[in-house]
This record gives C-alpha cells, structure tokens and sequence, in this order.
C-alpha cells in the first residue's frame, strides 16, 4: 500500500526561479549593431513599384484603395509624414524589428523557460537578414509581425496557475486589447484577419469566461466592421479589399480544367488561355492571362473571378490542394528555390543600386506629397562590404523553420498545450497566402516568430511534465 503526500511547496517567482537576461542583451545589443550597419550600407529605404507607392499615396490622401492593401500600414506611415523622410520609416521598423525579439524573449521567460531558450527562440528574429531588409523596406509586412506578437504576449502573459478563479487565461480587458491589435493587423494585411477566430477558439478551449471571449471578438470585430463601411463609401461593397476573386482565380490557373468546371457563359471567358506561367501569382499581372484579356481594370472582374474559382476548386479539390502542398513545400527546402522564377531569394545583404521606374507618374506624385527626397535604393560603402560577408544559412531559415513547425505540432497535443494558439497562428500565416493567391518566401516570415515562440513551449512542456513526473515517484512512500 502506498500513500502519495501532497507537499504544498510554493512556486517562486519565475525572475527569482531564472538566470539573468545578460545572454539575451548580449544577443540585443549585436542584433542592434546589425542595424546600424544597415543603415549605413543603404542609402534610403527600400521602395517597391507598385507596393509601396501605393502604401504612401494612401497615407497621403487617407483612403482605402480598392484593389490590394488595406489602409493599416498607410495610417502607420501617415503618422510619421510630418517628418517627410521614407529613412525614419525605416530605421522606426528596425526598432520594431528589436521589439518583435524582446517580445518573443519576454513571453517565453514568462512561460518559465531559460534565458538561453528564449534568447534562441529570438534569433530569427534578430539577425536573419530577411527580417532586417524586411524592415528596411517600405512594406506591411513588419507591422504584421509586430501586431501579431503583440497580440500574443497579450493573451499569454497571464501564468500564474494559483491565482484567480481562471488561471492562466487573459482578464477581459487584457482579451479585448488583443482583439484590437488582431483587428490592427487584419487591416494591415488581410491575411492576418482569421487570426481573431482562432484566439477566440482557442479561449473557448480552455473554457474561458464567455465575457472574455466576448471582449475579444467584439474588440475585434468592430474596427473591422468600420473599416468595410469606410472601405463601402469608397467603393460601393462592403469589404476590406476588391482583390480577393482576382487572387483566387490566380490559384486556379496551375490546375483548371475547365472540361471538368463546365463554368457558366458568363465565367468561360476566365478559363486558362494557353498562357503556362511559372508561379500562380504571375497570372495576376500577365496581360496574356485571360483574365487581363477582359475589357477593362483586372480588379473590376473581381466577383466573376471569385465565382469562376470557387467553381473550379469544388470541381477539382484534390488539384488544387496538391498545388497548395507543393508551393507550401519551398519553405522547407534546404537550399533556396526561386519562386516565381524571376525572384533571387537569398538571406544575405546584396551590393548594387536599384533605380526606381520613374515613368510610373505615382512616383513623382509621392514624391512631391510625402518625401521629395524619394530615391532608388544604392548601397554605400564601407558598411555595405561588411554586410556582404555577413552570412546566415538558408537551412535555419528553410529546413530548421519545418522542425519548428513540427515540434510544436507535437507540442500541442491537447486543449491546455500552450504552444497551441503559436502554433495555429503560425500553420495558419504559412498555408493561408498559398491557398489564397501563391506562395511567396516574404509571406513566409510572418510564421517563422511564432513557429519558434511555439517549439520552445513544446520543448518546455515536455521537460516540465517529466519533471512533475519524477517529483510525483518522490513524493510516494510505502507505509
């Protein structure tokens, strides 16, 4: 006969439990250093023909654009216009980019893990060249990753298993402060808008009060409810975007067969032409495509080319997720894979100049309305030869991201696995934009923070159940 005694041992603080942070501001202050150099390697931010003109032409007339880009990003670069420098943009996003690291590192020390974990859940983040050119340029994508892992630490902060009626689980105000910055981040870029649902499932898993549920999806909820009346006033439909049957459509074209379809008169004109393009993302802007062989603007197509797709994937739906399997596939490889061909994925800082296409008359509008000093992009010297030798390799970006992904697969197994919500969210960020329109190795980044975030849940979650294990065999004595 045994008897288990209960030792009723009080857990102490995690800062008394836990080493130092000196490892991890050790990291900061390198990863910090990594952006000056950057800024002096590069003469200006990077700009992008047509994204990030567009993002600038919002910012300065302060109204959704019809097709892609939500106005999120646009309001992000309205508040720094005064200043009238594309530079600033870029050296407030490497301070986000650090952020987006003290985040990560925060929440995992948190979660009890040590100094040396959270710091290497944070070195993606931190020094992958992608990242820092990412917040070099001028594009949405950091804001996202910023949002989101805001969101995160947000409804994950709470840790403290003996305190509160729910415990571990955000508080109401905590659960609606994480809708609005989700919300923030679905108008930022629209991918991210499903996110708010899966925070709100994931709450009811762990049986959170339904006011907190409540809190966060009405928080949520309602700018996006006003954004789509914003966005009706403009252009007459209640949306976030007019480019969502466009996107789709491009899906479509590696795989409609339209034999198969049997589409309507009227959607028959949408089906392939002929034109074999590498990437599907390339039939949106390729005049040959047929869509583009409509008479007027791709995007005024938009409800025919969603009606067409949605068509083709229910009469093809093992086609169509063969193709989303195998362009999720190029974010795993061991090497680089150029997709659509005419890209150079790399995790380096290239040497050169790239002009900007002037004959573009938005350019010279931007530049006259947000920052006459708007310029292509050139490295200087000497800092950008000392970036060029800087090297990261392909494999922590491409094959290390999939091992991330799959341990925190394994680690959330279960309603109250905490690598669970990272680890949707980051599955979620990567198949999503490949289902939707393509894959792209920029779509990528989003997940890559909260693949790592959840594989060092996972792995802490393991050691902390066998440790409980082994306490339990101690504390059992015969009597």
């Amino acid at each position: 006969m045994a008897l288990t005694l209960a030792r009723t041992r009080p857990r102490a603080p995690a800062a008394r439990r836990l080493p130092g942070h000196g490892l991890f501001a050790g990291a900061l202050a390198l990863a910090a250093a990594l952006r000056v150099l950057v800024m002096l390697g590069y003469d200006t931010a990077q700009l992008y023909w047509y994204d990030s003109f567009t993002y600038l032409d919002t910012a300065v007339h302060m109204r959704p654009q019809a097709a892609f880009h939500p106005a999120g990003y646009s309001w992000f670069l309205w508040v720094l216009r005064p200043f009238r420098s594309v530079e600033l943009i870029a050296g407030v996003q490497h301070v986000m980019g650090l952020g987006i690291g003290v985040m990560i590192y925060a929440l995992l020390r948190r979660r009890s893990l040590p100094g040396w974990g959270a710091t290497l859940a944070a070195v993606p983040v931190l020094f992958d060249p992608a990242f820092v050119r990412l917040e070099h340029a001028v594009l949405s994508d950091l804001q996202v990753i910023f949002l989101i892992m805001a969101a995160l630490l947000v409804l994950m902060w709470r840790n403290d298993p003996s305190g509160g009626l729910w415990p571990g689980l955000p508080s109401g105000r905590a659960a609606a402060v994480a809708g609005l910055l989700l919300a923030l981040a679905g108008l930022t870029r629209t991918a991210a808008v499903p996110l708010l649902a899966l925070a709100a499932g994931w709450l009811v898993l762990r049986r959170a009060p339904w006011r907190r549920v409540a809190a966060l999806v009405l928080a949520g909820t309602l700018p996006l409810v006003a954004y789509a009346g914003w966005y009706a006033q403009h252009h007459g439909r209640f949306a976030l975007s007019g480019s969502d049957g466009v996107a789709l459509w491009a899906r479509t074209m590696t795989f409609a067969d339209c034999s198969i379809i049997q589409p309507p008169p009227a959607e028959a004109p949408l089906c392939p032409n002929g034109t074999v393009l590498d990437a599907a993302s390339e039939y949106v802007w390729d005049p040959a495509a047929s869509l583009n062989r409509l008479p007027g603007d791709r995007f005024a197509h938009n409800d025919l080319a969603r009606s067409f797709a949605v068509r083709a994937i229910a009469a093809q739906p093992l086609d169509y997720l063969r193709e989303v399997v195998r362009d999720t596939s190029l974010a795993f490889t061991w090497q680089p894979v150029a997709h659509p061909k005419r890209v150079s994925p790399s995790t380096t800082f290239p040497k050169g100049s790239w002009p900007l296409p002037e004959q573009h008359a938005l350019i010279a509008e931007v530049r006259a309305e947000y920052d006459p000093g708007i310029r292509g992009m050139s490295s200087a010297e000497p800092a950008a030869s000392v970036l060029a030798a800087y090297t990261y390799p392909w494999a922590l970006h491409g094959t290390v991201f999939g091992v991330l992904l799959l341990a925190g697969a394994l680690g959330s197994a279960g309603r109250r696995r905490a690598a669970l919500l990272p680890w949707a969210m980051a599955a979620f960020l990567l198949v999503a934009p490949v289902a939707a329109l393509d894959f792209d190795h920029r779509y990528v980044l989003p997940a890559i923070p909260l693949a790592c975030v959840s594989a060092a849940l996972a792995v802490a979650g393991v050691r902390r159940r066998r440790y409980r294990a082994g306490e339990k065999e101690r504390t059992t004595v015969p009597v």
